[in-house]
């Protein structure tokens, strides 16, 4: 699945992109969104304000103006397109379908992730490799396509790049 031809941006004063993954949620839940619905989050640094913003993309105009004026009603600076094309996705077709281990193969037929890139490798995995999702699975978006970064790790299992609780830089500081 390519990236959807309808998008608004939705400027936020966050910084942490597990508060974004947290508010683009909500947003979608809110608004009534459909699964069938793209959310992403991007690091933005614009007017010397870095933040994550959130995008919101769908296959259909009417779908993305009703989101935009509703979520402008609520007092969110809204704006007609991406902040940039490499989002990070926490909204996509099938995101909810990728728990437990799956095969590259399962992953990639029951979700609008188009190709998982193993770090360190230059050839793409086997489609029989499994994958741990960890139940948290953020592909970004490449050329049109959203791609999963993927890691090795234990007994030729794959897991996301992504953790789903990273440890905060100088925790133990």
């Amino acid at each position: 699945m390519n990236r959807p031809p309808y998008a608004i941006g939705i400027d936020t004063a966050l910084t942490g992109l597990r508060e974004a993954d947290r508010l683009l949620q909500d947003l979608a839940a809110g608004l009534g969104l459909t699964e069938d619905v793209f959310g992403c989050t991007h690091l933005v640094r614009d007017g010397g304000r870095p933040r994550v913003a959130l995008s919101l993309g769908a296959g259909s105009e009417a779908v993305v103006e009703g989101a935009g004026a509703r979520l402008a009603d609520q007092g969110y600076e809204v704006r007609e397109g991406l902040w940039d094309q490499a989002g990070r996705a926490v909204l996509y077709p099938g995101a909810g379908a990728l728990t437990g281990t799956l095969t590259v193969a399962e992953l990639v037929s029951r979700s609008a992730i188009r190709r998982v890139r193993v770090l360190g490798s230059a050839d793409p995995p086997d489609p029989a490799t499994l994958l741990v999702t960890r139940e948290f699975v953020r592909p970004h978006w490449s050329d049109g396509e959203l791609v999963l970064a993927a890691m090795p790790a234990a007994g030729g299992t794959l897991v996301p790049f992504e953790v789903p609780d990273p440890t905060p830089c100088c925790a133990d500081h």
